[in-house]
């Protein structure tokens, strides 16, 4: 089992910045790849960024650019680096991981963060 908590989100005004915090705890061992989605009020969650334990990254078009997802293996935490945001990155963020346990790929996520986006 992988435990998420995620943290940072917050209300900044158009063109402003936040950084997303997400920690794991469990089986960190077996974790594959993390990322983020975002939910917006009526809408499907969205996938957002994404890294995999090579590092390897990638991002919705909607954020390429302007978002950057990091990681730091010591701390088994994920980062998400938002600059320039819009009002339509206001959404609830949840962190995500898959993890593998014997033959099974299986996701977990975070309770989400809410990231508002006003003046």
């Amino acid at each position: 089992q992988v435990q998420l908590v995620e943290s940072g989100g917050g209300l900044v005004p158009p063109g402003g910045s936040l950084r997303l915090s997400c920690a794991a705890s469990g089986s960190v061992f077996s974790i594959i790849t993390m990322g983020w989605y975002r939910q917006a009020p009526g809408k499907q969650r969205d996938l957002v960024a994404t890294i995999t334990i090579t590092d390897t990254t990638t991002y919705a078009d909607s954020v390429k650019g302007r978002f950057t997802i990091s990681r730091d293996s010591a701390k088994n935490t994920v980062y998400l680096q938002m600059n320039s945001l819009k009002a339509e990155d206001t959404a609830v963020y949840y962190c995500n991981a898959y993890y593998q346990t014997g033959f099974r790929r299986l996701p977990a996520w975070g309770q989400g963060t809410q990231v508002t986006v006003s003046s």
